[in-house]
């Protein structure tokens, strides 16, 4: 019976009369099954109760594998003594519905990160689908304040809260406008091994902050069970109270919801943001309990306040430099023609010193470090070595004057696959009538009303909802690449005459 309960920790959730089964096949490959008298059924089911307690054996196949993966000794804790000493970070669906542009009413991804020392939320970020440069942008606004938005109550000021917000205004002018919402600086992250995480964008990207990621062991989530419970925390106290809350399971959701009133993207960001600074952070959480007071419980704002006394505040702000060195990097190589990404051409004047060049970076083999916006297709950065501190080079899209509209790779693969066999203008043209049919919307030709389909509408929402959240660069922008000609003057165009092979060429006109 033990084996046969064993079996289960990696199958498919069955009932307790196929591990019973399954228990009398095991005792008859015995080779001294014939002297052994097999109990009478419902004598193997109470045997089963007795043993099969803590295993979820016949329950959840998640479960029964968290369970399975637990040490066998005794659970440790790593004590966070001070705010960003311990972080974990985790990505789960959130249980409500928003509206899309065209209608469409999908899921989004929720992506946060909680600080052990204080059960603060520094930073949380919705996004359709969650890609490396989210995880990348959470750090970015980890280190950022949170600042006051229009419509938000004066009360959610960091001047207004118990946060040391005259103290702190002194070592950082960026608190001036604030919400009440602290800013911490990660130490070491804790994450899983989804892939988000472990690619190689977002630990280029702890590196660079100087941030140490620890990743967990495989199938492990109560190795970072704080942000589990917090992000299960988001959908009990506040994504239930949002219109188009769906529930945690099929079983639990309402009819009708795509059809009732949604709220966009942006909307729904916002409103997580306040939020937490006006519910999350100001709410006593039952970790936060001091030694010497032991009944009170304190919020994540006043244990920051408190801790601060102790450990201090160091600002690290960011320049647009620090973004770009966020963002997902490749390495290519500067040809005569430019930079050549998914079947789009990036030039400029800049590229002419590297063209066909070395980069003097003997392990990427001479390639070039470019770093791209996957939500952004119209510029790339080149990392220019040569000199003495580097510098970022900014090229655009060769043909960027035939969208007007910026959007990202999901749009670009999807006009890609409209036209399998097409030139690099015949795709942004492509691109550019898909984006321009998503905001025309539907039209009549011929008498006969022209639709999409639910893919085309959902890949424009898409698209257009990522397109104006992301942390924007304040690099100097180099121009679009064009012909040199077109500064000068234009002289008065000569026409040639048409030949005519009748006409006798030695008369005179």
């Amino acid at each position: 019976m033990q084996q046969a309960i064993a079996e289960t920790a990696e199958a498919s959730s069955k009932t307790i009369g196929f591990v019973v089964w399954r228990a009398t096949q095991i005792l008859a490959a015995r080779e001294d099954a014939a002297d052994i008298e097999v109990p009478s059924q419902r004598t193997l089911y109470r045997l089963f109760d007795k043993m099969a307690i803590g295993t979820h054996a016949t329950g959840s196949a998640t479960t029964r594998r968290s369970v399975n993966a637990r040490p066998a000794g005794p659970f440790g804790e790593v004590p966070a003594c001070a705010p960003g000493e311990w972080m974990q970070i985790d990505s789960t669906p959130l249980d409500v519905l928003v509206r899309l542009d065209e209608g469409i009413a999908e899921k989004v991804e929720l992506t946060g990160m909680v600080d052990l020392a204080t059960r603060s939320l520094p930073a949380a970020v919705l996004r359709p689908t969650t890609k490396a440069a989210d995880a990348s942008a959470l750090l970015a606004r980890s280190v950022t304040p949170e600042l006051m938005r229009p419509g938000w109550s004066e009360a959610l000021r960091m001047s207004r809260s118990v946060l040391p917000h005259r103290r702190l205004l002194g070592l950082d002018e960026r608190l001036e406008h604030a919400a009440a919402r602290p800013v911490i600086v990660p130490d070491t992250i804790v994450c899983d091994h989804g892939k988000v995480f472990i690619s190689n964008n977002f630990r280029a990207s702890c590196r660079y902050l100087g941030i140490s990621l620890q990743p967990t062991h495989k199938a492990s989530p109560f190795e970072k069970g704080t942000i589990e419970k917090t992000l299960g925390s988001v959908a009990t106290l506040f994504a239930q109270f949002v219109a188009g809350y769906t529930g945690r399971s099929v079983d639990r959701r309402g009819r009708g919801l795509e059809n009732g009133p949604l709220w966009s993207l942006p909307e729904l960001q916002s409103l997580l943001d306040e939020w937490i600074v006006a519910v999350w952070q100001n709410r006593p959480h039952d970790a936060l309990r001091d030694p010497d007071l032991p009944k009170r419980a304190f919020s994540p704002n006043e244990k920051y306040a408190t801790l601060l006394e102790s450990c201090g505040y160091v600002p690290a702000p960011l320049s647009g430099e620090d973004y770009v060195e966020l963002l997902p990097e490749r390495w290519q190589a500067v040809n005569s023609y430019g930079i050549r990404i998914n079947h789009r051409t990036y030039d400029g004047r800049e590229l002419a010193p590297l063209r066909r060049q070395h980069s003097g970076v003997v392990e990427k083999k001479g390639l070039w470090e470019i770093h791209y916006d996957p939500y952004d297709v119209s510029r790339v950065w080149v990392r220019d070595r040569r000199g003495e501190t580097d510098q970022w080079i900014t090229v655009f899209w060769k043909h960027l004057h035939r969208v007007g509209v910026p959007f990202g790779e999901m749009a670009w693969d999807h006009a890609r696959e409209q036209v399998p066999d097409g030139t690099e203008e015949q795709i942004a043209d492509a691109a550019a009538a898909l984006l321009l049919r998503a905001h025309n919307g539907p039209s009549e030709e011929e008498g006969r009303s022209v639709k999409r389909s639910r893919r085309d509408r959902r890949v424009a929402a898409r698209t257009r909802a990522t397109a104006t959240d992301r942390p924007v660069p304040d690099l100097p922008a180099a121009e679009p690449a064009h012909d040199e000609e077109a500064d000068t003057d234009v002289g008065k165009v000569i026409p040639l005459g048409l030949f005519n092979p009748l006409a006798n060429p030695w008369r005179r006109t």
